[in-house]
């Protein structure tokens, strides 16, 4: 089954919220691949998540990557039906993967089998899935133990989602313990991309220490007297900046050239997102989760920028 684009676009703006693509490696996800490699007596073993034009590792055994274009790889199929488990018992004989460069390279795969990753709201993030290189077919028990380990990894998600939100809401509220029913106010979000990719190339130490130096230069743009204030959710890539008052267009423009800025001179990329509150004093919450939203707006853009380029 082929997605629509409205699903696909729910599909990936749901992902976003869950801020776990390009996320620093991280011991109990390792630990899930491990076991599904074990259970399943294979090789390979991934926890993938389907981007808008890769599929990323958050996870990995038996490979050397930490991601391949979308369009090469079997784990986009396996979303397609986010309740069943997708077995290719020989990747070689199936005309739909047989030139991917995971069955014609270095891997030489030949087998997959993938449990769809699903959120609570039903759409797909990625998969749990093992790869082996010779054909074969999963037992029964394999498969019920797959299909655990993904939901087991679809909790941890869960659970890294409400734990980002959660940070994400006493960072916009820490300073200012309340919101009067009178406030207008405006969510502003500023998110680097590619963090585990920056890590890799920076070194996690040099960027953390670039990361602190963002802050600066947003706290900058704000009207300390209007009661604006932002801070960093606390170990990721998002700053959330609350901004009080009606008139906040130059200071949320501000904010976009100094977010260009910084990511020239560390040769980053940063996305701004942001919503205003629709009445006064609405909670911070459901503003927050309308900037979310226009954060992956944002990344729509480029990536069809990319695709276009």
């Amino acid at each position: 089954m082929n997605p629509t684009a409205d699903s696909e676009r729910a599909r990936r703006h749901t992902l976003d919220r869950y801020h776990a693509l390009d996320t620093l490696p991280s011991t109990v996800y390792d630990d899930l691949v491990a076991l599904a490699a074990a259970v399943c007596g294979t090789p390979i073993a991934v926890v993938s998540l389907i981007d808008r034009e890769r599929q990323w590792f958050k996870a990995r055994i038996g490979l050397d990557g930490h991601e391949t274009t979308r369009d090469t790889a079997v784990c986009d199929h396996a979303i397609r039906q986010p309740e069943e488990l997708l077995e290719i018992q020989d990747l070689v004989e199936d005309t739909r993967f047989s030139s991917f460069p995971i069955v014609t390279g270095d891997v030489k795969a030949r087998f997959y089998a993938g449990m769809p990753l699903v959120a609570g709201t039903g759409e797909a993030l990625g998969t749990v899935c093992v790869v082996d290189t010779q054909p074969r077919r999963l037992n029964n028990q394999q498969k019920t133990s797959l299909r655990a380990l993904a939901r087991i990894t679809a909790t941890l998600l869960d659970a890294h989602r409400a734990q980002h939100e959660g940070l994400a809401l006493i960072a916009l509220q820490g300073q200012d313990a309340a919101l009067a029913p009178t406030d207008t106010y405006c969510v502003v979000l500023i998110e680097v991309q590619g963090m585990a990719e920056a890590g890799r190339r920076l070194g996690e130490r040099a960027l953390e220490k670039t990361l602190q130096g963002l802050e600066p230069l947003f706290d900058a743009c704000l009207r300390h007297e209007a009661g604006d204030h932002v801070s960093r959710v606390t170990d990721s890539a998002e700053f959330v900046v609350l901004l009080k008052g009606a008139d906040v267009e130059a200071r949320i423009d501000a904010l976009r050239a100094a977010a260009r800025q910084a990511a020239h001179r560390n040769a980053l990329v940063l996305l701004v997102g942001a919503a205003a509150s629709a009445t006064h004093g609405e909670a911070v919450l459901q503003v927050y989760l309308r900037a979310e939203e226009d954060l992956s707006t944002q990344k729509d853009a480029l990536a069809s920028g990319r695709e276009a380029a």
